[in-house]
């Protein structure tokens, strides 16, 4: 293989619904063996569910990104080996990286629940995050008291 090839991005279009980019990454990350009709099913059907629970709640849109916001990491750690020793080392978190972690760490702690069906876990969770409370919500807490209890580190930051 050459070394000099450029890869090219893979264009992602916009969700058939909604129209929203952030729709279409969380239904590809919620996708298993390729069936993503299934997937924009359940993510469908978690929305009507998550509109029916929060009916205060403007659209079924805003509840989607105001619980992605609220589960969005602003600091994490990072690991980073200095004279023998490792030290956790709090560091910013890029834009598009708190937002594929929010999505990663909601589709994960909906596929910790068993006992319901996809749509009622991910609904449930995106209830709850749009609360500010959940698994999701609470990792994000745990990364930024992780953050916090290690800034005497930031020092060693790149």
């Amino acid at each position: 293989m050459p070394r000099n090839f450029k890869s090219t991005a893979v264009l992602q279009e916009p969700d058939p619904k909604f129209g929203s980019m952030l729709a279409t990454k969380v239904i590809n990350k919620l996708m298993q063996d390729g069936k993503k009709t299934t997937a924009q099913a359940i993510f469908y059907d978690a929305l009507d569910l998550a509109s029916k629970k929060l009916p205060d709640a403007e659209d079924q849109v805003e509840i989607f990104t105001k619980a992605i916001d609220n589960i969005r990491p602003t600091v994490e750690v990072r690991s980073k080996r200095v004279g023998g020793a490792n030290y956790q080392v709090p560091r910013e978190v890029r834009r598009n990286r708190q937002q594929s972690l929010a999505i990663r760490w909601l589709i994960d702690n909906c596929r910790k629940k068993k006992g319901k069906p996809m749509a009622i876990r991910l609904a449930d969770e995106l209830v709850d995050a749009f609360q500010g409370t959940g698994a999701s919500v609470s990792q994000k807490e745990t990364v930024h008291k992780m953050a916090e209890a290690n800034k005497a580190y930031s020092h060693f930051a790149r």
